[in-house]
């Protein structure tokens, strides 16, 4: 064996022990909550965002742009030297020890940097929720609540002449402020040094169905700004959650709507509102869909008019990559630790049925 295969085998032994050792920790929810989530991704990501808020775009799309070109780059070099590689085995099968180590380098900077925060313990039992079932009867009670809820806050928006589309400052300003705010009440929603950017290729992020994503290459809040803006600063604040390590995108979800419908902001409120009164209805078309156009009916014209306005930003933007996507978002979160993928965003329904439970009877 020569020199340059036992170098790579040590390099590979000493990454698969890491790696090996990431994947042991992920199976005990306790200790990655103790040890990463409270642990080392509070220094992490605090520093992440700490150097991200020097820049006023989203460094984090950049540092994409080379990961990407990086490995395509790695790709084309593994081909390149697979293909130049002499007839002896030893040759092949040292480029492929060192495509092997390089996989196992973007598994541990992932977890490492964020992916751990998929195996930390549900965050509902941090907020006092039970997992409840509600019937159909009590579904479309929620929906009546989030209905009237959505109606009143429309009406002082409309009286007061609110309702607008806020900046990338405003809408990091106004999250900030309502997460303050329940941090007095409950640590779990001190968020330091916010980081929350425009994603700067807007118009392939609409194209491929994306309201926003969180960066973990620069610990980054990324939001799609040609959103309407009734959906945005929910969006805002389910991103955020993203930073603070809440990883599955129902407890986002979740988040997101605690904060919106808490902020002083009528706003941010009808936002919150009206993103679960979107995920509610959903519902209700599969499991009641003969209580669908009652419900309707007892919408105001000016949240009907936000739903056709978002129904028709999407008609105009989406195209069949959104399916490929989806199907690719779908494997990516089973993959983390929810089995359910892509079905998962309807939790919420179950979590704001338990959180409002009381205020339904």
């Amino acid at each position: 064996m020569n020199s340059a295969i036992r170098s790579t085998l040590r390099r590979m032994a000493v990454l698969s022990s890491i790696s090996l050792l990431i994947f042991l920790l992920g199976l005990n929810s306790g200790l990655v909550e103790r040890f990463y989530t409270n642990g080392l991704y509070q220094f992490t990501s605090v520093a992440q965002r700490f150097i991200s808020s020097f820049f006023p775009f989203a460094i984090g799309d950049f540092l994409y742009v080379i990961f990407i070109i990086y490995c395509l780059w790695v790709a084309f070099k593994f081909i390149k030297q697979l293909l130049n590689a002499d007839e002896r085995k030893d040759a092949r099968f040292t480029v492929s020890l060192k495509l092997v180590n390089f996989l196992l380098i973007l598994y541990i900077v992932f977890k490492i940097l964020w992916g751990l925060n998929y195996s930390r313990p549900s965050i509902t039992g941090r907020l006092g929720l039970s997992n409840e079932k509600y019937t159909a009867k009590e579904l479309l009670s929620l929906a009546d609540f989030l209905i009237t809820r959505t109606n009143e806050i429309e009406a002082k928006l409309e009286t007061q002449k609110l309702k607008r589309k806020y900046t990338i400052r405003e809408l990091q300003a106004g999250a900030k402020t309502s997460y303050d705010q329940l941090a007095k009440v409950n640590p779990f929603f001190k968020y330091q040094i916010p980081a929350v950017k425009p994603v700067l290729f807007s118009w392939a992020i609409t194209k491929i169905g994306l309201e926003g994503y969180y960066n973990p290459l620069s610990g980054e809040a990324n939001l799609n700004m040609r959103l309407p803006g009734t959906v945005l600063p929910f969006t805002t604040c389910h991103e955020i959650s993203h930073e603070l390590a809440v990883a599955r995108e129902d407890e986002a979800n979740l988040i997101g709507y605690l904060v919106s419908i808490n902020s002083a902001d009528l706003n941010f409120q009808y936002s919150g509102y009206y993103n679960i009164l979107r995920s509610v209805l959903f519902e209700i078309r599969f499991k009641s869909p003969e209580d669908t156009p009652r419900l309707y009916k007892k919408i105001n014209k000016a949240t009907l008019a936000d739903f056709k306005a978002e129904r028709d930003f999407w008609m105009k933007y989406n195209s069949d990559m959104f399916g490929y996507m989806d199907v690719a978002l779908d494997s990516f979160l089973k993959i983390n630790n929810q089995q359910k993928g892509t079905d998962s965003y309807q939790d919420i329904v179950l979590w704001v049925y338990n959180l409002h439970r009381k205020e339904l009877k």
